[in-house]
C-alpha cells in the first residue's frame, strides 16, 4: 500500500505537535517559575542568567544522553546510585524532574524515604536504605538520602551524640561496600545563598501551588541556618572519600544547576551508545468477523475542555 504526499505530511504535523507537547511539559514548568519570581516583584540583577532558549536546547541535548545513558545502563547490567543533598528549596528536586523527564521509570527511579517509623528507628541506621539500592540495570535517585543523620537529625536533635558520631565513623565502610559492589555512587550537594533561599521560601508562600512544599520542617530550617551551615561543612569534610566524593552544585540559578548538575553525572560515567535494531511497526491484523462494540455515553469523561 502506498503512501500519498498528504498522508505524509499529517503524520509529520501530528509527530511534531507530539513533540512539542512533550517539550510544553517543561515550558509549563519554567512559566510557573517565571510568574512565581514576578510576582514576588525580584530586583536581584538576573543579567548573568541563562536564556530560555539556550536553556531549552541545552536540556534537550543533555537529555538525549540520558536517554543513551539509560540504554547502556540496561544493556551492561549497571548499577547507578545518586543522591542529592542540600538546603530546602536548594533545587534538588528540580534537578532530579529533569533527569527523569524522559526515562523509563522502571530503569530509573526516584527514592523519596518519609521519616522513619518507630521500628525502623530501632534498626541498623543504614538498613531501611539498603533495599533501595539499585540492581544490574538500574538507576536510583535519592532525594535525599542517609545523610539525614548528618543534617536535619543533628540539627533538630533527633539523634544523639552517640549515634551522630557513629555515623560518621560507619559512613565510609558502608559506602566503600557499595562501590565495591559495582554500583557507581554519586554524591551531589545543592548549595544557595541565605538570600536565594528566603526569597524562594517567600515565593512558595504566595503561590498557592506551591505552598504545600513548605512543611513546618522547612520553616524552621530557615531559622536554624547557621546550625545547618555548621552541619553541611562537618559533613562534607568527614565524608568526602576517595571511592564517593562531594560534588557541589551552585544552584542559585535553578537552570544553570539543572545543566551542569546533570552534564556532570554524565561524565562521571563511562557509558557509550548501544547499536539499536531498527524498529518497524507491524501492520495491524484485521478480521471480518471483528466488530467494535459501543460503549454507553454516561461512561465517557465530559469533554468540559
Amino acid at each position: 500500500m502506498t503512501v500519498s504526499e498528504s498522508e505524509r505530511s499529517t503524520d509529520y504535523d501530528r509527530i511534531r505537535d507530539d513533540i512539542l507537547d512533550s517539550i510544553d511539559e517543561e515550558i509549563e514548568a519554567e512559566i510557573g517559575d517565571a510568574l512565581m519570581e514576578r510576582s514576588a516583584k525580584r530586583t536581584t540583577d538576573d543579567g548573568g542568567r541563562i536564556g530560555r532558549k539556550e536553556y531549552f536546547a541545552s536540556l534537550l541535548k543533555l537529555q538525549l544522553e540520558l536517554v543513551k545513558l539509560q540504554e547502556w545502563v540496561v544493556a551492561n547490567r549497571v548499577k547507578v546510585a545518586v543522591l542529592f543533598e542540600g538546603r530546602d528549596a536548594a533545587g534538588k528536586g528540580g534537578a532530579i524532574k529533569r533527569i527523569t523527564q524522559r526515562l523509563n521509570p522502571r530503569v530509573c527511579r526516584v527514592v523519596a524515604l518519609p521519616a522513619p517509623n518507630k521500628r525502623e528507628k530501632t534498626q541498623w541506621y543504614f538498613q531501611r536504605y539498603t533495599p533501595h539500592l539499585p540492581a544490574g540495570g538500574e538507576i536510583v535517585l535519592f532525594d535525599r538520602s542517609w545523610y539525614n543523620r548528618a543534617g536535619v537529625e543533628r540539627v533538630m536533635g533527633f539523634c544523639t551524640d552517640q549515634e551522630y558520631e557513629q555515623f560518621f565513623r560507619t559512613v565510609p565502610d558502608f559506602e566503600r561496600m557499595i562501590v565495591d559492589s559495582g554500583t557507581i555512587l554519586l554524591k551531589y550537594w545543592f548549595s544557595i545563598t541565605d538570600e536565594e533561599q528566603e526569597f524562594r521560601f517567600q515565593c512558595r508562600i504566595n503561590d498557592p501551588l506551591k505552598q504545600w512544599k513548605l512543611s513546618p520542617m522547612d520553616l524552621e530550617s530557615r531559622r536554624r541556618w547557621e546550625q545547618y551551615t555548621k552541619a553541611k561543612e562537618i559533613m562534607l569534610e568527614r565524608s568526602h572519600i576517595p571511592e564517593a566524593p562531594w560534588w557541589v552544585v551552585e544552584g542559585n540559578d535553578k537552570k544553570r544547576a539543572r545543566l551542569n548538575c546533570i552534564h556532570h553525572l554524565l561524565l562521571q560515567i563511562p557509558y557509550g551508545e548501544v547499536p539499536q535494531d531498527t524498529v518497524e511497526l507491524p501492520d495491524r491484523l484485521h478480521s471480518d468477523e471483528y466488530k467494535r462494540n459501543e460503549l454507553p455515553q454516561e461512561v465517557f469523561v465530559p469533554m468540559v475542555y
